[in-house]
């Protein structure tokens, strides 16, 4: 692949402000008094009014598409801008996350190079959702993974996908366990953070943003609902910016044409070379 001058520009202005930009963004505080509930959801989507009278803050929501043999079942994603708009009406906020494959198919298995496949797609649904900018989208290691395989794979994952976040403007969230999370912090990534407890073995990290206590146990209009308590005034919400329904970005991987995110692959793939180099 050649290297334009714009790509290259583009990739080395994210890399060279991300240092810079960790040093003084003030991080997601937690782990005080529980703040509210948020809820999230794959199956379908509940009302607004249903959350809200439910007493929930809102909700994270997938900007991810749904996997092939999903398509029957997991009509809640991805997220849509009516969904968020209609948060919004009923004083709900959003939250964004990516989360694509699973277990033999996580995103992460592929290292650095996955994040070019999946960060555009993040940014453009997010877009799509009415998603603003300077909001994190967490991005999502449904897993319980060895040390190895948090050095090898899923630290460069994070890593090129921090700097196509950084690029476009937005920042890194993390869903993951205990463990994921301390080691990703020691390695500087990572702003907001989702715990899970697979493999956290009770333990809830203290810089802990969003905590998922409970899965596949609770229904919300009848769609299967996992339950999350909220330690962070703020927790990565939003609500939906100056979004109109005929300026749709393209989605990597699909036939609409729109506005574009200001990242794509090749420039991510650019940057994927060039932490190479540096790690070298």
């Amino acid at each position: 692949m050649q290297i334009n001058r714009r790509g290259f520009l583009k990739a080395t202005a994210g890399l060279a402000t991300i240092g810079a930009a960790s040093m003084f963004m003030p991080k997601a505080n937690a782990l005080g008094a529980i703040k509210g509930t948020v809820i999230d959801y794959a199956a379908g989507v509940p009302s607004a009014a249903s959350i809200k009278n439910a007493g929930h803050l809102g909700a994270v929501r997938y900007v991810s598409k749904r996997r092939p043999d999903a398509e029957s079942w997991m009509i809640g994603k991805p997220v849509t801008l009516a969904e968020t708009r209609t948060f919004e009406q009923n004083g709900l906020k959003t939250a964004s996350v990516y989360q694509y494959g699973k277990e033999e198919t996580a995103d992460w298995k592929n290292g650095a190079a996955g994040a070019a496949t999946h960060a555009p797609q993040a940014i453009a649904l997010h877009v799509a959702a009415g998603g603003p900018k300077n909001r994190p989208i967490y991005v999502a290691i449904d897993d319980n993974p060895s040390r190895s395989e948090y050095t090898n794979q899923i630290r460069p994952y994070l890593q090129a996908f921090n700097v196509a976040l950084s690029a476009a403007g937005y920042q890194l969230g993390v869903y993951g366990n205990y463990n994921v999370i301390d080691w990703a912090i020691a390695d500087g990534l990572g702003e907001f953070f989702w715990m899970h407890n697979w493999g956290s073995e009770g333990k809830i990290h203290p810089r802990t943003t969003i905590h998922q206590i409970r899965i596949d146990k609770d229904t919300l209009d009848g769609v299967g609902i996992d339950m999350n308590n909220v330690y962070a005034d703020d927790w990565g919400q939003w609500t939906p910016g100056n979004a109109v329904d005929d300026a749709i970005p393209t989605i990597p991987g699909n036939s609409n044409t729109g506005t574009g995110t200001g990242i794509d692959a090749d420039t991510i793939n650019q940057v994927i070379k060039i932490l190479g180099t540096l790690s070298s």
